[in-house]
């Protein structure tokens, strides 16, 4: 009676009756180097899709994980969107590279903007932090199906007058849903590194891990 009990288990696990109920699968998170191909600087997106201050403070959340220079925490950030969005445009300049372009594009400017401050003078530990920082924040954009660009190019005082800022303002970073075709190009160390624009598309050169590595 035995044999013929354990013979039948035995029979019901084969034929899957007796299997322990399967769970479902975690859908895949992307991993980082996905992450990284995606998080390109756009440079024009989707006016229909409104970035919400929820979603830029998403993003800034990042910044209380990362590391920091000496821990000193010296960074400060400002989110911007809805009608406030222009004050910050205004006082950009994009794609120094392209300046024929003068971009974006009419309609195709970001829905949002993170405007980074430091609490002390700007030095070498500090954009080591903003550096960190702005990086992280982006990854996070594209994890959450946006996209965005680091802006140096800005008027501070403007910037500092407009939003009545104690800090000074040091990089903004342009949020929102990104609508360019951008593909990375191999090039070698004698090649130029400024990006270019052909049949749509916004290529940016980069070096291989060859001419990286010493």
């Amino acid at each position: 009676m035995a044999d013929n009990y354990l013979e039948k288990k035995f029979e019901e696990y084969r034929s899957g009756k007796g299997a322990a109920p399967k769970h479902k699968a975690a859908a895949a998170k992307p991993g980082l180097d996905s992450l990284l191909l995606r998080n390109r600087s756009f440079r024009g997106y989707d006016p229909s899709y409104v970035v919400s201050r929820e979603e830029l403070l998403k993003m800034v959340e990042v910044c209380t994980k990362v590391p920091s220079a000496k821990n000193g925490q010296v960074l400060r950030y400002k989110p911007v969107y809805g009608e406030d969005t222009p004050r910050v445009q205004k006082y950009t300049k994009w794609a120094g590279a392209l300046p024929e372009l003068n971009l974006p594009f009419p309609g195709t400017e970001p829905s949002a903007f993170i405007i980074i401050c430091s609490t002390v003078p700007e030095n070498k530990w500090v954009d080591i932090d903003l550096g960190i920082a702005s990086q992280s924040i982006l990854l996070k954009a594209v994890e959450m199906g946006l996209n965005g660009i680091c802006i140096g190019a800005f008027n501070k005082a403007e910037i500092m007058r407009e939003f009545n800022l104690e800090l000074e303002p040091i990089l903004l970073l342009a949020i929102g849903k990104g609508a360019e075709h951008i593909q990375l190009t191999r090039i070698s160390d004698a090649d130029s590194r400024n990006y270019y624009r052909k049949d749509g598309v916004h290529f940016v050169p980069k070096l291989g891990l060859d001419e990286i590595v010493i």
